[in-house]
C-alpha cells in the first residue's frame, strides 16, 4: 500500500494501518478485487494474506531493482499471480543516482515478458514522469517467441537501437510510448524497411539532441502506414540546414500515414552553420509553413544568434499538451501551458526581469524549473509587482550568473511558497547573502528540505537560512 509524499512520490503507509487492512479489510473483498497497487514494503502483506481470484490488473510500485528482481525469480506466489492471471501490469522502481549500469532492469523487462504469456498491457517505469529508468537490450537474443500477446507498450530505453529492436520483435504492439534517452548513430537493423501495419499509436520522447533526425527517425516513422496517432517530443541537431517546420514534417512524414487523425507535436531546432551563410526563416515563415497542411493550430518561436550563425525554433501542436518545456530562451512569444510541470530556460543573452514575471503567468502549475545563463542582467530595477510560483518545488540555478539567484531568491523579487529543492553554486549563495551576513532569502528558503551545492563547507550560521536541510 502507498500515499503521497511531498514530492509526489510513494512512501510505505503505517505499518499498523497496513496491518489492520489485510487482518479486517482483504479478508471481506479479496475475491471481487481486479486491481491491486502495492510497493516494496507491503508485498509480503498484500500478496500473502489472501488470494485474488479475479486480480487481473497489478501494479509494483517503488521497488528497488534487485529486490524486484528477486522476487520474480523467486517468489511463487508473484510468479503464479503473473503466470496465469495478469494482463495489465504497471512496474517503478525506486529512484537511483544516475548510473550507466542497466543490466538488472534489462534483465527484469525481459523476464517480465518471458512469465507474463497474458500480458497484453506493459507500462514499464513510466508511471511518474520524475523518475523514468531506462533499459537497454538491443543486444539481447530474440523476444519475439515470448510476447505474442503484448498490445500496448510504455517503456524507456537508452538507444535508439533498443526501439529498433522493439519493433522488429514485438510484432503485435498497437501502441507504443517510449522516451529515449540518446538517438545517436544506430549499431544495427538502420536498414531495416520492413512495415509496421499493426502500430496504430506510436510516441517518441526524446530530451537530449539528436543528429540522427534524417536517417534514423524519419525512416522509422515511413514504416508505420497503418498509424492513426503520433506524438513527438524531440530535440534535433541539424547542421548546414535549416528548422523542421510544417512543410518539412507533412513531406517527409504524414504523407506516408494516410490514417493518421492526430498528430501531437513538440520540437525543438538547433540549426548550427558554422561559416556557411544560410538565411533562416523567420517566425512568421514558420507559422505559415503549416498553413494548408492539415495542421490544428500550431505555435512557434525562433532564436538567431548572429555572431557565431546559430539558429533556434520550437514548434508545438496547441493546446499543448506536455509536462516539459525545454530550451525557452528571449524569443519566447508567450501562451498558456497550464500542461507544464519542468521548464528549462537557456540563452546567450541575459534573461531580464519582463521574461522572469511572464514565466509563473504562461506556466502556472509549475514546479520544477532550471535556469542556464551565465549572462549578468542588464536591468536589474526591479518593479514593485512580486513574482509568485505557487507551485514550484524545484529551483536549479547551478549554471547561471549569480544575478538569477537575486532575481529567483530574494524575498522581495519573488515568493516560492512551495519551494523544497534548491540546486545552486556556493559562490552564488555567499554572493547574495553577503557571504551569509545578511538573510535577503528567509522566506523562500524557509522550507527547503534538500539543498545541492557544490561545497560542504557550512558557515556557522548556515541553519538560520535553511533550518530544514
Amino acid at each position: 500500500m502507498i500515499i503521497k509524499s511531498y514530492y509526489d512520490r510513494n512512501f510505505s503507509i503505517d505499518k499498523n494501518v497496513l496491518l489492520r487492512i489485510c487482518e479486517k479489510i482483504l479478508p471481506r473483498i479479496h475475491h471481487q478485487l481486479n486491481e491491486l497497487i502495492v510497493e516494496q514494503n507491503s508485498m509480503e502483506h498484500i500478496l500473502f494474506t489472501v488470494d485474488y481470484p479475479q486480480l487481473c490488473s497489478l501494479s509494483l510500485v517503488n521497488f528497488q531493482e534487485e529486490i524486484l528482481f528477486q522476487y520474480l525469480t523467486d517468489d511463487s506466489i508473484l510468479h503464479h499471480i503473473l503466470t496465469e492471471q495478469i494482463i495489465d501490469l504497471n512496474i517503478d522502481v525506486s529512484y537511483q543516482p544516475e548510473s550507466e549500469e542497466y543490466e538488472t532492469l534489462s534483465n527484469i523487462f525481459v523476464l517480465i515478458l518471458s512469465m507474463c504469456p497474458r500480458l497484453i498491457n506493459l507500462n514499464f517505469c513510466q508511471l511518474f514522469p520524475d523518475r523514468k529508468t531506462p533499459i537497454c537490450i538491443y543486444k539481447f537474443p530474440s523476444i519475439s517467441c515470448i510476447s505474442s500477446t503484448l498490445t500496448k507498450l510504455k517503456v524507456n530505453v537508452v538507444k535508439f537501437d533498443d526501439c529498433l529492436y522493439l519493433v522488429r520483435h514485438l510484432k503485435y504492439l498497437s501502441t507504443l510510448i517510449i522516451d529515449v534517452k540518446e538517438i545517436s548513430l544506430c549499431l544495427s537493423d538502420r536498414n531495416n524497411k520492413e512495415k509496421l501495419p499493426e502500430l496504430k499509436c506510436f510516441s517518441l520522447t526524446s530530451m537530449e539532441f539528436a543528429s540522427h533526425y534524417n536517417d534514423q527517425i524519419i525512416p522509422l516513422l515511413r514504416r508505420m502506414i497503418n498509424l492513426k496517432e503520433l506524438t513527438l517530443f524531440l530535440a534535433v541537431l541539424k547542421r548546414y540546414s535549416t528548422y523542421i517546420d510544417g512543410i518539412q514534417l507533412h513531406d517527409q512524414i504524414l504523407t506516408y500515414m494516410p490514417q493518421l487523425d492526430k498528430f501531437t507535436f513538440s520540437i525543438n531546432t538547433l540549426v548550427v552553420n558554422g561559416r556557411i551563410k544560410i538565411d533562416l526563416p523567420s517566425n512568421e515563415d514558420v507559422q505559415h509553413s503549416f498553413i494548408g497542411k492539415g495542421y490544428e493550430q500550431v505555435g512557434s518561436y525562433v532564436h538567431i544568434r548572429l555572431e557565431d550563425n546559430i539558429g533556434m525554433s520550437h514548434v508545438y501542436s496547441l493546446p499543448y499538451q506536455f509536462q516539459y518545456f525545454l530550451h525557452l530562451n528571449n524569443s519566447f512569444q508567450g501562451h498558456m501551458f497550464d500542461t507544464v510541470r519542468r521548464l528549462t530556460m537557456s540563452d546567450g543573452r541575459p534573461f531580464e526581469y519582463n521574461l522572469f514575471i511572464l514565466i509563473p503567468q504562461c506556466f502556472p502549475l509549475l514546479k520544477e524549473l532550471y535556469v542556464i545563463n551565465y549572462q549578468p542582467q542588464k536591468n536589474k530595477q526591479h518593479s514593485s509587482i512580486l513574482i509568485i510560483f505557487s507551485h514550484l518545488i524545484l529551483l536549479n540555478l547551478v549554471e547561471t550568473h549569480a544575478d538569477y539567484a537575486e532575481q529567483l531568491l530574494f524575498d522581495k523579487n519573488t515568493h516560492l511558497p512551495c519551494l523544497l529543492d534548491l540546486c545552486i553554486e556556493y559562490k552564488s549563495l555567499a554572493m547574495i547573502t553577503n557571504n551569509f551576513t545578511n538573510n535577503p532569502i528567509r522566506r523562500n528558503c524557509a522550507k527547503i528540505k534538500k539543498l545541492d551545492v557544490d561545497t560542504l563547507l557550512r558557515p556557522k550560521n548556515f541553519h538560520e537560512y535553511f533550518p530544514l536541510v
